[in-house]
């Protein structure tokens, strides 16, 4: 079936659905394929539960009467309807990559286009193949802007997603020591992220850039360029106060955000830049801004008992761990402890980047570190402020007999360490 034909079905149905344990009524059923699971086994249930049509690939489920799409690939498919669908809207697309801070971002730039705008961004962390096709195909006519987060962690990711999504305008947050195990290098990760930017040179499309990062800069020479985060620049914000939560001002307006850490400084930079860009007004731009608050385990804060956590675990890579601990030196409190995760993805320079992390806290003390996971627990620690565990079953033990009271704590590391459990034992 051509695409044409497969988007006029799609406008009859209710919208996609992936997964037929989420399945709602009228939808169109896309039978995707994993390493584990075969979406074309699960069509007739799709059918049953009430999906209009189903997208499969593989003859021996299709079904004469109508019921069945029959294509060559069902991703291919559902990532050409996506990008049809997006010329078929015809409205202006931002996307945003990044190594650190894109979710936060995205967040904020949502928070505050939608002040104005009818929005439609990318759900949680859905940055991928699917999670940007999917993100598309939720717009609609009333859609006046979509904001699309863009994941890589490989060479040619991004160029993939920016031909799916042919996005306007674009940023990216920062380069940094993420998924170093698919970009091979830091120089890796540069060239990865700035797909984005040769999608936006080649097609005369707009880019905002931090002019305070001078890597930044250089990569986008070229493009058409909306800057911020210096006096010279188009927008200038300026950070009045980091020591709790952040307090910037843009303008004579003081905007008092719910986010911590200086790191998250351009995060909010962007978004007002963005904001005041697509010409929303300081006061809506404060109160998007004002109105955002961290959740998901991102720079969240959490009082539980005498205790004042800085939860910061939805992942972790070199970059946001120092940036991270650099800030937590900052941070008011007399009993400071570290609960720290083993960072994935770092392939070959894993134990080179987790021994980094131990050299810092040996010169940098705090109160107590405990390093949890494999890559921590082999590196070679000579501070005893320094405890390390190869499991959370053992942290777990340690933390029934030493639990923490009125201290000031930061918890990060990769998703994968879950360490929102210490929650539950603290």
């Amino acid at each position: 079936m051509n695409i044409p034909s497969l988007h006029h079905y799609f406008l009859q149905s209710s919208g996609i659905s992936t997964d037929t344990r989420k399945i709602y009524k009228n939808s169109l059923y896309f039978a995707l394929k994993g390493e584990n699971f075969n979406g074309n086994l699960f069509a007739q249930e799709a059918l049953d539960k009430g999906a209009f049509k189903v997208v499969i690939d593989e003859a021996a489920f299709h079904k004469t009467n109508g019921e069945t799409i029959l294509v060559e690939n069902v991703l291919l498919a559902l990532q050409q309807l996506a990008s049809f669908h997006r010329k078929y809207l015809n409205l202006p697309i931002i996307s945003l990559t990044g190594s650190n801070g894109k979710t936060t971002s995205k967040e904020l730039i949502n928070a505050v286009l939608s002040q104005k705008f009818n929005t439609v961004a990318t759900q949680g962390n859905l940055n991928n193949h699917i999670g940007v096709p999917l993100t598309l195909l939720k717009m609609d006519k009333q859609t006046e802007l979509g904001i699309v987060e863009m994941g890589a962690n490989h060479l040619g990711e991004i160029k993939l997603l920016s031909e799916i999504a042919k996005p306007d305008y674009g940023y990216i947050t920062n380069f940094g020591k993420a998924h170093l195990e698919g970009f091979g290098s830091l120089e890796g990760v540069i060239q990865g992220k700035t797909e984005l930017y040769q999608f936006l040179k080649q097609n005369n499309k707009k880019v905002f850039v931090n002019a305070s990062d001078p890597k930044q800069m250089e990569n986008s020479t070229g493009i058409d360029r909306i800057t911020f985060g210096t006096a010279q620049s188009d927008f200038n914000i300026q950070l009045l106060d980091s020591s709790h939560h952040l307090l910037v001002a843009f303008g004579d307006t003081k905007i008092q955000s719910n986010l911590v850490g200086a790191y998250n400084f351009v995060n909010l930079s962007a978004a007002i830049a963005i904001g005041a860009y697509f010409q929303v007004s300081s006061e809506k731009i404060k109160a998007g801004i004002e109105s955002y608050i961290p959740s998901n385990n991102r720079s969240q804060v959490i009082a539980k008992g005498s205790n004042n956590i800085l939860m910061d675990a939805y992942n972790a890579n070199p970059t946001s761990m120092l940036a991270a601990l650099e800030n937590f030196k900052q941070t008011a409190g007399a009993n400071k402890i570290l609960f720290l995760g083993d960072m994935f993805e770092l392939g070959k320079d894993a134990e080179k980047e987790h021994q980094n992390i131990v050299d810092f806290l040996a010169e940098n003390p705090f109160g107590s570190v405990y390093l949890i996971g494999i890559n921590f627990f082999k590196t070679s620690n000579p501070a005893s402020h320094i405890k390390q565990f190869e499991t959370f079953d053992e942290l777990k033990k340690t933390l029934a007999k030493e639990n923490p009271k009125n201290a000031t704590i930061l918890i990060k590391g990769s998703r994968g360490m879950a360490l929102e459990r210490i929650l539950d034992v603290i």
